[in-house]
């Protein structure tokens, strides 16, 4: 039951009375929606975020459907309003290059990390070289009696 609930939540999230009337102009503000992130919400679209933010990021998108703009025009409005942060797949820019390779260049360097400290514990933990005594010594108990 609870699995169900979960699963029927995101829908929940546009209520009926934000839906317009028109049928087309509603399956465009909900492709718009999809794209657009809830600037509240760890990763969601305000299609599928309750947060009130997000509710009006969906009365702005349909406001601006109504008044005849573009799918292009909405997005460049919330971009002013929001920033690229809230485009859920930003562009690749100057602004946004730590969106894009923030997780990667932290990645990389948690494994550079991690290499150079086992290259530091291996030189640690081996063992020093053997003396002249001690390497004749092993020799001699090695070595084959004939």
């Amino acid at each position: 039951m609870l699995a169900l609930l979960l699963s029927i939540a995101p829908a929940l999230a546009v209520e009926p009375a934000e839906m317009l009337s028109d049928p087309a102009l509603e399956a465009r503000a909900r492709t718009i929606s999809r794209e657009l992130r809830c600037v509240v919400c760890q990763n969601e679209s305000v299609d599928d975020s309750p947060a009130e933010v997000a509710r009006d990021i969906r009365r702005a998108v349909r406001e601006r459907l109504v008044a005849g703009d573009t799918d292009r025009q909405v997005l460049d409005y919330m971009v002013a309003r929001y920033g690229d942060y809230v485009l859920l797949n930003p562009p690749f820019k100057a602004r946004t290059w730590a969106l894009w390779l923030g997780a990667p260049l932290v990645l990389l360097l948690g494994a550079a990390g991690l290499w150079v400290a086992s290259r530091r514990r291996a030189a640690a933990l081996a063992p020093p070289p053997l003396s002249e005594a001690e390497q004749a010594r092993l020799d001699a108990l090695i070595k084959p009696r004939d």
